[in-house]
């Protein structure tokens, strides 16, 4: 009996070092990071997306904005930066073939003349168009550690066309410099803009995204008149895969 339960002791002595060898390996191993982001790997991001806001500027603030469309990013550097600065450079793209502007519609005469104008008709209503944001510059602040949130900040600027003149204008008091021949806007016009938001990582290579935007609308003068919307806030929501 006893040297059967030596059989069966001795090799459980001998094992005991190899598992104490293995401590240490176990110890030192790292948790899975739950995002693509680290110092070593630049991933690429290709996404979809819905955008909406309003003008909030005093004569625009009755704008309203709705977009769908798609974006890809690519990271550029290594993570960098100390503490919560600490973070990598992204290079991104916006694309919405959707893009809709609600206004406030009037009526316009068209003046040739002092005194001189057509009967009224009635602009403005609902503009649609395509947008294209060619330069978003993006940094992802990686600095929380492992965490499924990572903040962002962008800045950028792009172009749009609309199927019809933006923003409306014109209207009363009638004459020619507010209803004339050359006193309309133009279907371009560029969107400089800035942006925050964050990524949250529903796995490593999945993300859904938030974002808020503050985006200037202007024609830098390409049309008659350029009125522009100074200032509009545009809220954003979408999926982010990661590779």
């Amino acid at each position: 009996m006893i040297s059967t339960i030596r059989r069966i002791v001795k090799p459980c002595f001998l094992l005991l070092p190899l598992f104490a060898l293995s401590l240490p390996s176990r110890a030192q191993a790292k948790p899975a990071s739950p995002t693509p982001f680290n110092s070593t790997t630049r991933p690429l991001g290709i996404g979809v997306l819905a955008q909406a806001g309003f003008g909030v500027t005093e004569d625009r603030g009755s704008y309203k904005f709705l977009m769908f469309g798609g974006r890809a990013g690519k990271v550029l550097t290594s993570d960098f930066g100390p503490g919560l600065l600490h973070g990598n450079f992204e290079y991104g793209v916006e694309v919405f073939p959707f893009w809709q502007s609600y206004t406030p519609k009037f009526d316009r005469r068209m003046c040739t003349a002092p005194g001189v104008c057509s009967a009224p008709y009635t602009v403005g209503g609902t503009f649609s168009g395509v947008s294209i944001t060619p330069i978003l510059l993006k940094w992802n602040f990686t600095g929380l550690g492992h965490s499924k949130l990572v903040p962002w900040a962008q800045g950028g600027g792009g172009v749009i066309w609309t199927n019809h003149k933006y923003p409306p204008f014109g209207g009363p008091p009638y004459n020619v410099n507010n209803d004339g021949p050359a006193a309309n806007t133009s279907v371009w016009n560029f969107t400089p803009q800035f942006g925050m938001g964050v990524h949250y990582f529903v796995k490593p290579n999945r993300s859904l995204d938030f974002g808020a935007n503050a985006i200037h609308i202007s024609s830098a003068s390409l049309g008659d008149k350029n009125p522009g919307v100074n200032a509009s806030v545009q809220f954003s929501v979408g999926y982010t895969w990661w590779k």
